[in-house]
């Protein structure tokens, strides 16, 4: 195979994917994904700092977290929240990080036991097939994610590792329609990522 025709086959691959990504209309689900994402920072970073400014002094709570409760604490509720759907947001904790002697290291320990609590949630869904009842209701719920991991598969998991879109509940899908563990472990990688962008900010306000 000559050098143009490697070069043709893969400018029409990429096409290919191209319109395939325009038919099922992901390029607007990535727009929104995006727009959602910056909200959600900028939300939670001016509600802090309203917060703050009229009621609260966000600091000194934050620094009361630090000597109140041991880091063991904080991260073993963190890992019970990361992958039982994501109940408390991960801002929370990045903010708590950045008061802490270590931020760059506790930050590194938060999105490493974001990553385990993913992992966790996939073996979880793939093992409701066993209980039919369970798995059928849980599909029900999560019907959107699963059909838009069917459709874009890789890179629906790292937006799922990178947005606001619930990590647990991607990885949960994951494991329900038995997507490739190593697929899984490689693409959700990205959720560092997303803690590295979110701590930028974050600890722009918060850290000392």
């Amino acid at each position: 195979m000559t050098e143009n025709t490697l070069y043709s086959n893969t400018l029409k691959r990429l096409a290919l994917i191209n319109r395939y990504y325009k038919i099922t209309k992901f390029y607007d689900f990535l727009k929104d994904t995006a727009f959602k994402a910056g909200t959600v920072v900028a939300i939670f970073v001016l509600l802090l700092v309203v917060l703050e400014y009229f009621f609260l002094d966000i600091n000194a709570i934050l620094n009361s977290l630090v000597e109140s409760y041991s880091p063991e604490v904080i991260f073993s509720f963190f890992l019970t929240s990361e992958t039982i759907l994501g109940i408390v947001p991960p801002e929370i904790f990045i903010a708590w990080a950045s008061k802490s002697s270590t931020p760059w290291l506790f930050l590194f320990v938060l999105a490493s036991l974001s990553y385990i609590g993913g992992i966790i949630s996939y073996l979880v869904g793939s093992r409701l097939f066993m209980i039919e009842s369970v798995k059928n209701h849980i599909e029900v719920k999560i019907a959107k994610h699963i059909v838009n991991l069917r459709k874009w598969g890789n890179v629906f998991v790292v937006l799922g590792a990178i947005s606001p879109i619930p990590h647990s509940i991607v990885s949960l899908a994951c494991g329900l329609i038995k997507y490739s563990f190593k697929q899984y472990l490689l693409w959700a990688l990205f959720r560092y990522l997303r803690f590295i962008i979110y701590a930028l900010v974050i600890f722009q306000v918060f850290g000392e």
